[in-house]
């Protein structure tokens, strides 16, 4: 029996119907979660809101999903991320339904760090079971693989909210996410369930490995980068009179796609962590350019495509590298320590770049004011590149304990 995965061709090792159906579901979390994100600023626009305010709801949700990180990593660990799954998915329909109806801007700001840890939960345990159904030397490959769900959600999730917004309204949106979310709890009872023999954690709260420490910091100040995009690019765009309110969001989520392509024909050598200065270094050239190239449409898509690159694949390396270290009873607490990074950085960077964008746009004019935002993301990401090294160097870690 022990020869039995070897008769497997190498390319459908990880290209399973239970792996594809984990995607798919991950997809329809993001499609359905930046829906929510690109049209709640405009909604809470129209309430009154100003634009500094307006970043508020995605500041709360984003810091509730970091804060639930924390918890929802361990308790996948205990109780199966299946059943967290199950569960998070069906909660999340009500806080649609309250959205549909929710008449005052306080009451979005109050909802929002609870439907944060929520969304904390879905993407924790995704994230972790697919890593667990992936065999090692498939891993970085796999992870390339399921990475390109999440961002066709992204690019599709903004494009159809803001298409179908002027259409619908925004009640019946919210209440139509609510219907996506019912079919994303049928899908999770279709996933395979927790193999007997996989080690779980035998207690609620779980720390997560040392090793950690150098990719939280970096999945931090990315965070910080990418917070002020889905709130703000949009509104950018509707100021410069662009076509295409979408055009950044979207483009963003197809160059992190075109790399995830280009990356399955070419690989990522031996060692893929060792490129992780690369698509750094990439991902910077492309809010550069946000903060610093003139025009306006043709900024967004060549800014988007270059950032998406790189930062789809920054994702992809550091929760390779974690998942592969860790060892399996703490790897949903591993996982959930970097998206409380990442969220608690995407949550200070709207907060920041919004007041920084609010107070330029005041004394110099808010075309200059949007773009001081980008160069705030931009600076964050400078950290990053400094902190590359140390998470790229061999260490002694826990995979030495993971069975073979």
């Amino acid at each position: 029996m022990s020869d039995a995965p070897d008769a497997v061709p190498h390319p459908q090792r990880y290209l399973t119907p239970a792996f594809g159906l984990l995607a798919v579901f991950y997809f329809l979390v993001f499609f359905a979660g930046y829906q929510l994100f690109a049209v709640m600023p405009l909604h809470l626009r129209d309430m009154g809101a100003s634009l500094s305010e307006s970043g508020r709801f995605m500041g709360g949700f984003t810091l509730g999903s970091a804060v639930g990180s924390l918890f929802t990593g361990p308790l996948g660990d205990r109780l199966g991320q299946r059943r967290v799954l199950r569960v998070a998915s069906l909660l999340t329909v009500v806080f649609f339904v309250a959205y549909a109806f929710m008449h005052t801007r306080w009451g979005f700001y109050v909802l929002a760090p609870i439907h944060g840890l929520l969304w904390s939960g879905l993407r924790t345990a995704s994230m972790t079971k697919a890593g667990s159904m992936l065999a090692p030397e498939q891993r970085a490959e796999g992870m390339a693989f399921f990475g390109m769900a999440g961002p066709g959600g992204v690019a599709l999730g903004p494009l159809v909210g803001l298409l179908v917004l002027p259409l619908l309204g925004f009640r019946w949106l919210v209440l139509a996410l609510g219907v996506a979310y019912l079919l994303l709890h049928v899908f999770i009872k279709q996933l395979p369930r927790d193999a007997p023999g996989q080690p779980r954690s035998t207690t609620l709260i779980q720390l997560p490995d040392r090793l950690v420490l150098f990719p939280v910091l970096i999945l931090f100040l990315l965070g910080m980068s990418f917070g002020p995009i889905p709130p703000y690019s949009a509104q950018e765009a509707k100021f410069l009179h662009e076509a295409w309110p979408s055009a950044l969001i979207t483009t963003l989520a197809g160059g992190m796609v075109g790399m995830r392509l280009i990356i399955g024909f070419t690989g990522m050598g031996r060692s893929p962590i060792h490129q992780l200065l690369r698509v750094i270094l990439l991902t910077l050239s492309g809010m550069v350019l946000l903060a610093v190239m003139p025009w306006a449409l043709p900024r967004h898509i060549l800014g988007g495509l270059l950032y998406g690159a790189g930062y789809g694949m920054v994702h992809t390396l550091i929760f390779m590298v974690i998942i592969e270290r860790s060892h399996p009873d703490r790897r949903g607490a591993a996982v959930g320590a970097l998206y409380f990074a990442y969220d608690t950085g995407q949550a200070l960077g709207v907060l920041l770049a919004g007041g920084l964008m609010e107070a330029v746009g005041h004394r110099w004019g808010l075309a200059l004011g949007y773009r001081s935002g980008w160069a705030l993301a931009a600076l964050a990401l400078t950290g990053t590149a400094l902190l590359a090294g140390r998470v790229m160097r061999p260490s002694p870690t826990p995979s030495a304990k993971l069975p073979p």
